[in-house]
């Protein structure tokens, strides 16, 4: 069967840089999504969000918008931006497990508020003709939260329904829920796509293989691990390409570059590099030393020393 992969937008990672050196070196990726756009109650667009959907910052990439809110006025106000900048569909999240974020009422801390899920539909499909899809997790607190706000969304004709397979709550630990991700594809008449630990290739097939019938695929933080996975999943490869680190090397080279000239200042650097590396240490042999010693680098010129030597140990 055919299928599809997503990039799931992570806040802070998957901004246009990101994206565009994936696709570059890597490839794989059918559609990208934008992290969030988030307003807090004023009806201004930061300008880092102005330069993520930026048509020409996103040139060969399919990228969709995503808003998180509780508010209507919020939601039609973007709505009208990004198709001002051409965009035809608008992702509304109602996954994000973070804590302040939920504790606002927003992400997955809103699944429950089912009364304000419909006010908020109602309006972007009486008063907008943009496309609504939606990023969920399968509740706050339980899994079984999410069985009360399916049968409103089958009430609007929404595009797909993207599943995260945990409860906020979780954040990020313990492992998802596959028997409640079945649930929801048992009740209701929406396309889902999957997300959640697709981490490897073999993770990815057996996922395949519980879920017949989903062909939509999402990659989070699997992604930002390994870059080479969306590739390797497409062509069903087990073995890295011969110049896994040399690949390696050219991407981590273009983001280094992008991050310098855009962020001011050597702490400001260094600590977006360092969270990068939390990721990208996975594919090597031994990723906690990996880690350990690009964490030690507290200067641009220790770091570029660094990561010289962990690439050419690798090879």
């Amino acid at each position: 069967m055919s299928f599809t992969l997503l990039s799931s937008p992570l806040q802070g990672f998957t901004d246009f840089r990101f994206r565009n050196a994936i696709n570059k070196y890597f490839g794989g990726i059918d559609t990208y999504y934008s992290p969030y756009i988030r307003l807090n109650g004023k009806l201004v667009i930061k300008s880092s969000y102005e330069r993520d959907l930026l048509p020409e910052n996103n040139v060969g990439l399919e990228v969709i918008p995503q808003i998180i809110t509780n508010d209507a006025d919020e939601f039609l106000f973007v709505a009208k931006y990004v198709q001002e900048l051409g965009y035809k569909e608008l992702n509304w999240n109602l996954g994000c497990p973070y804590p302040m974020v939920t504790k606002s009422g927003m992400g997955s801390g809103l699944i429950s508020n089912t009364e304000r899920i419909n006010h908020i539909l109602d309006r972007a499909h009486s008063e907008t003709d943009i496309i609504v899809s939606m990023k969920m997790r399968l509740g706050y607190d339980t899994t079984e939260e999410i069985l009360d706000v399916l049968p409103i969304l089958d009430n609007y004709p929404i595009k797909n329904i993207a599943i995260h397979a945990r409860i906020g709550k979780q954040l990020y630990k313990g492992g998802v829920h596959l028997d409640a991700f079945q649930q929801c594809i048992d009740n209701t008449k929406h396309k889902l796509y999957y997300n959640g630990d697709i981490t490897s290739v073999a993770k990815f097939q057996e996922m395949q293989q519980r879920f017949p019938s989903i062909d939509h695929w999402m990659i989070g933080r699997g992604l930002i691990a390994d870059p080479f996975l969306p590739s390797m999943i497409k062509n069903n490869a087990t073995e890295y390409p011969k110049n896994k680190m040399e690949l390696f090397s050219a991407f981590h080279d273009t983001l280094y570059e992008g991050y310098s000239e855009s962020l001011s200042g050597q702490a400001h650097i260094l600590l977006k590099m360092h969270h990068l590396w939390e990721y990208f240490s996975v594919i090597f042999s031994n990723p906690h030393k990996v880690h350990k010693n690009i964490k030690k680098a507290k200067s641009i010129k220790n770091y570029e020393a660094t990561v010289k030597e962990v690439i050419a140990k690798e090879k």
